[in-house]
């Protein structure tokens, strides 16, 4: 792991600096997130009618979930698993395969390198958004110490799922579709759009089962301290037990998918 860091590394760096030359659309990107953000303020305060309080809940603490959880879910956005079928279609996956670092370790410092890039239009934007969506900093420095931990842990779940969705390329090419039911899956069942506790309570129990809830709504639980500091570890727990789960699971799916493979060229 240690010869192969250096090369991934430089494919991490390759793709951040990919990003900055194409600054200005994610800028335009942020734009249309503030957008959304404020449109989402906009139905949740028709929704609260007027109303300080729904079932327990602050209209308050409800825009700072949305707001919060968006603006992750746009830094977390997978580029990875459309850079797969793109490197398979092309053909570009037969010098992958010849680099001396493995292929999935190349997607993931693809991703990673371009969340680095990110980063900083996030940091730019998170004050906006936050005036846009009315959103509420949390004053507890061990909820944001664990929230630190938690969306780490969330980015890593959404990254490595986003590499299995990606794999699905070697059995078929054309994957738009899914894609798109994949984004607005991310979307809905992260809680970006409804948080999780104003779901019907079949819905709720299927989706904290699902590993898409430990990306967005486990971390801005925790911030928000809708996870009491009891139950913060066993939360985190299961964002890294999914984080194993779905590794061994990428990886296997690697091994049957580079056996369908055909690079023809000369």
């Amino acid at each position: 792991m240690r010869t192969s860091l250096p090369g991934y590394v430089a494919i991490g760096r390759m793709q951040a600096r990919t990003v900055m030359r194409y600054r200005v659309d994610y800028g335009a990107g942020l734009v249309r997130l503030l957008f959304q953000i404020l449109l989402l303020r906009v139905v949740w305060e028709g929704l609260y009618a007027g109303r300080t309080m729904v079932d327990g809940i602050s209209f308050s603490l409800t825009i700072t979930y949305l707001t919060l959880g968006n603006l992750q879910n746009w830094l977390f956005s997978p580029w990875i698993f459309s850079l797969i079928p793109e490197r398979v279609r092309d053909g570009l996956v037969g010098i992958d395969l010849t680099r001396p670092v493995g292929f999935l370790g190349q997607v993931v410092a693809s991703q990673l390198g371009r969340t680095a890039a990110m980063a900083p239009f996030a940091v730019v934007a998170l004050p906006f958004a936050s005036f846009v969506g009315g959103a509420q900093p949390s004053t507890s420095p061990a909820a944001i110490i664990a929230y630190v931990v938690s969306l780490a842990l969330g980015y890593c779940v959404i990254t490595i799922l986003s590499v299995l969705v990606g794999l699905i390329t070697f059995w078929t090419l054309e994957l738009e579709g899914l894609f798109l039911i994949y984004r607005m899956a991310v979307q809905f069942l992260s809680g970006a759009l409804v948080p999780l506790w104003f779901m019907p309570d079949a819905l709720r129990i299927v989706v904290e089962v699902l590993p898409l809830q430990a990306v967005m709504h486990t971390p801005t639980a925790i911030y928000l301290g809708r996870i009491h500091s009891g139950d913060v570890a066993i939360a985190m727990a299961v964002q890294a037990l999914w984080v194993v789960v779905l590794w061994f699971a990428a990886r296997l799916v690697w091994s049957r998918a580079i056996r369908r493979m055909i690079v023809q060229g000369g």
